[in-house]
């Protein structure tokens, strides 16, 4: 293997062996702490312009297979692993996560203490930070100074969204999914509801939307700051009230700033297949799939006409959020898994259950 090096902006380097492409990255530096799933959580357009660093120490000893992705597009832009296992072992294994990697050319590091890695990112908070090209000699400082006056883009959602609509076919209730970076678990869930779905790019209207005549509306998740996106809050305001909606993560950031809530940057996000979540409604935890930077500020909901639904049980964030007036509901973390947790499936079945009681109403008007 040919050394590579992470060079962070506060200075730190790192050095390691590259595997996966031979190419450098720049990404803001974060980290997940789950302990399986790596296919799912690389291939998670969420993580779209990140270098994503795995705290599990040892990853790839499964390969890769062509069932679970969760999109067919990789974002990410670098990997950063204590071990790389070399020789998976899986009866469903078609290669190795290096070979995978250097197919989609993103760059990895493995060998480096990711334990201190963390460490510095749970102290400053994510990080810019740069991966060589593999067996290229660097000036630490120069790298240093380039990064700090790198510009993180801002673009993400438009380079993860889907540009054409297309249909999943369905017997039952019609769901316009709105596509911010959806990762194929929620497409999954509803498919196994029998919905009739349109994926549809994020940047679609409000008056598409509508004319497409939905039972319900689904808000996927996906990358970076919902702020980035200001004509999709416009949009979700537009259809707050005449559609029931569903929003999962960058969703339900987007739902709560159209209803006039604020969000905010988290330190080092949340990000990992073992996040507790506490439901308002029901006293419930549930363990939780999530991946996330940023949050809702909890005391901007008081002068909403939302309610706070769930909250996190690690460091108290908001984690979901419901309408007092309209059929309208979201929360923060992955109900559908895609690696983690099922326990929060039973969301979709709420949705559905949303747009009968809606259809319901409608024919009694009618």
């Amino acid at each position: 293997m040919k050394t590579r090096y992470l060079i962070l902006e506060d200075g730190t380097a790192f050095k390691g062996n590259a595997f996966g492409s031979e190419e450098g990255t720049i990404g803001e530096v974060i980290f997940t702490t789950g302990m399986t799933g790596y296919q799912e959580s690389i291939s998670d357009p969420s993580n779209c312009g990140q270098i994503l660093t795995f705290t599990y120490p040892m990853v790839g000893n499964y390969g890769v297979n062509p069932d679970d992705f969760e999109a067919i597009q990789i974002g990410l832009s670098g990997v950063v692993v204590r071990e790389l296992a070399e020789q998976p072992s899986n009866f469903r294994s078609t290669g190795t996560l290096s070979e995978f990697l250097e197919a989609k050319n993103v760059p990895g590091i493995e060998g480096i203490d990711t334990r201190k890695l963390t460490r510095i990112i749970r102290k400053h908070g994510s990080l810019k930070g740069q991966l060589t090209k593999a067996g290229e000699e660097v000036n630490v400082e120069e790298v240093v100074e380039a990064l700090k006056a790198t510009e993180i883009a801002k673009n993400q959602v438009e380079q993860v969204s889907i540009t054409r609509s297309y249909p999943s076919p369905g017997r039952g209730k019609k769901v316009v999914l709105v596509d911010f970076g959806m990762k194929h678990g929620i497409l999954r869930e509803l498919n196994k509801r029998d919905c009739d779905i349109i994926v549809v790019p994020y940047n679609t209207s409000a008056k598409d939307i509508l004319g497409m005549y939905p039972d319900g509306v689904m808000l996927s998740n996906g990358p970076g700051d919902p702020t980035d996106i200001p004509e999709v809050v416009e949009m979700v305001k537009e259809i707050i009230g005449q559609v029931p909606i569903f929003g999962v993560c960058l969703g339900h950031q987007l739902i709560s700033l159209a209803s006039g809530a604020t969000s905010f940057k988290l330190k080092f996000g949340h990000r990992g297949g073992n996040h507790p979540v506490k439901d308002l409604t029901t006293g419930r935890t549930e363990l939780t799939s999530q991946n996330h930077g940023y949050a809702i500020v909890a005391d901007s909901i008081a002068n909403t006409d939302l309610e706070i639904t769930h909250v996190a049980l690690n460091d108290g964030t908001v984690e979901g959020v419901r309408h007092t007036k309209f059929p309208v509901f979201c929360v923060q973390f992955h109900p559908e898994g895609s690696s983690g947790p099922e326990d929060s499936t039973h969301l979709f079945d709420q949705f559905i259950e949303l747009m009968i009681l809606e259809s319901k109403k409608e024919n009694s008007h009618a």
